[in-house]
């Protein structure tokens, strides 16, 4: 059997897509339990970055083992993203923003004196507790002195906005970074003459790159541990490993179970689902297309991923201030960005028009149209990498932040599978890769429809009720948005509180059936 060597690498990426997504399920249980995430997001990290490293020893002769370092380091690189991820709601609830609104128990009024040494005691073992509740719980004592406070509306508005500007600046460091480091490769390879060996040199750099700047997370991120894993079990080595790993697969069914009550999450994640294979898919098919339709050279296909990159920095830190000057809603945002990236397919598709043929240029005719094209591409990723992050954290219940990323991942990577494989048939029935475009089309639009109707505070409610039933998580005050202290407290505490009993109902109900 004969397989298109583009297609070959479609077809390998699809594998590594798919490990990929049965590893984070597997991790995620001892990332939200017990001291783990950030001894995994390290593990991760060395491990990626070292089987990239490899690359210097691989050849046309050992090109199967080529594919297996892509899969091993593509399948990390996952892995450590999605462990990454999951700081971001912790970094954004202990914010001292944040922790300093929510000390008081009571959205709308706080005391203005400084609290006694039990509340100091209180607020540093919430800042080590990462499943600590995001409002704490207070007692009040009788002529204290109050003042007005963000109410749990302001306060989720505010939580979305900082979580946006962490991720968007992160986003932001990354992308000049990789725009640093793809420039230090095109150099390479132009000095080493587009040489086998000059190619194997950048993977190699790449690596060594990726490990040194793993070194500051080791040594300045805090672990954030989460509770004790409920199991009763207290073996160790490989049984405790058995153990994590059955109780992650577990916890998957239970939260799938309970996420699909939760309207927004399920909107979230089936156009995440879409859009995250358009992304993937748009990118790959792109990078083949320049290399063996328009005959790119290998420094040629660098600027293209320049270009990507520094238009990258630009949508980063961009498409908050465009989202500021519109007053779009974080999810409009998404919208927006959905709406640019559609016309890099439609594009591609003007290459069937028999008037724009005869041009000669237009539709992906020339190699220099892969560069707006690429531009376009950077500045749209730019916007949704920091948008759709920072949108699903603000929908996830606290405590279970590992275990939603995974599911955030496999909706992410498991449909990655899809896109490629589909692409790979394209290609290996028409022979070319330009029909594949039709496809790109359709995948990078139908997102929108899902995306529209997410509703961020009515998402944010119901996460927060479903905290409660969720194992492994206990609440500390965070009933509705108070302890009660006043007559709108109650009654924010009465609308979680009923918010917890009807998806507890919905999901005896459906259990009973």
């Amino acid at each position: 059997m004969e397989i298109n060597t583009a297609s070959f690498a479609m077809y390998t990426f699809s594998v590594s897509v798919l490990l990929q997504a049965l590893l984070v399920v597997s991790i995620s249980c001892a990332a939200d339990h017990g001291n783990f995430r950030k001894k995994l997001l390290l593990a991760f990290a060395w491990i990626g970055s070292i089987s990239v490293m490899a690359y210097i020893f691989i050849s046309k002769d050992t090109y199967l083992i080529g594919a297996l370092l892509a899969i091993v380091s593509n399948t990390s690189f996952g892995a450590s993203f999605v462990l990454l991820n999951s700081f971001l709601p912790l970094l954004v609830r202990h914010h001292p923003e944040i922790s300093h609104a929510g000390d008081y128990g009571s959205p709308g009024y706080a005391t203005t004196e400084d609290g006694d040494d039990e509340d100091d005691e209180y607020r540093e073992d919430s800042m080590r507790n990462s499943t600590t509740a995001l409002l704490g719980s207070r007692t009040y004592d009788e002529g204290e002195p109050l003042s007005r406070v963000q109410t749990t509306e302001e306060l989720t508005s505010r939580e979305l906005e900082l979580s946006t500007q962490i991720s968007a600046k992160g986003i932001g460091i990354g992308y000049i970074a990789g725009l640093f480091l793809q420039c230090v490769a095109i150099g390479i390879l132009i000095v080493l003459k587009n040489t086998t060996w000059s190619q194997r040199i950048v993977l190699c750099v790449i690596g060594a790159w990726w490990a040194i700047f793993t070194i500051p997370a080791a040594m300045w991120l805090r672990p954030r541990p989460g509770p004790p894993l409920p199991t009763k079990s207290n073996s160790g080595g490989i049984r405790a490993l058995f153990h994590y790993t059955i109780y992650a697969w577990k916890s998957l069914f239970r939260t799938v179970q309970l996420a699909r009550r939760l309207v927004d999450i399920v909107l979230f994640l089936a156009g995440w689902f879409l859009l995250s294979d358009a992304i993937a898919t748009t990118s790959s098919t792109a990078i083949l297309f320049a290399k063996t339709q328009l005959h790119m050279e290998p420094w040629a296909l660098g600027m293209i991923n320049v270009i990507s990159t520094a238009s990258g920095i630009i949508g980063a830190f961009s498409w908050s201030f465009i989202s500021r000057k519109f007053r779009l809603k974080a999810h409009q945002t998404i919208l927006a960005c959905i709406a640019l990236f559609e016309l890099i397919p439609l594009y591609g598709l003007m290459g069937y028009l028999p008037f724009v043929q005869a041009w000669g240029v237009g539709g992906l005719q020339q190699p220099w149209e892969m560069y707006p094209l690429a531009a376009i591409y950077g500045f749209v990723l730019g916007g949704l990498s920091g948008y759709c992050r920072s949108l699903y954290g603000e929908l996830i219940p606290p405590g279970s932040e590992a275990a939603f990323y995974a599911l955030y991942a496999i909706t992410d990577k498991g449909s990655s599978v899809f896109g490629p494989a589909i692409v790979g048939a394209i290609i290996d029935a028409s022979g070319e890769i330009r029909p594949a475009f039709w496809f790109l089309a359709a995948i990078v639009g139908t997102p929108a429809l899902f995306i529209w109707f997410i509703n961020v505070e009515r998402g944010r409610t119901e996460g927060e009720a479903l905290a409660e039933v969720i194992e492994g998580f206990k609440q500390t005050g965070l009933n509705g948005s108070g302890n009660g202290f006043n007559g709108d407290g109650l009654a924010d505490e009465r609308r979680g509180s009923d918010a917890s009993r009807a998806i507890l109902g919905r999901y005896d109900d459906e259990d009973d059936e």
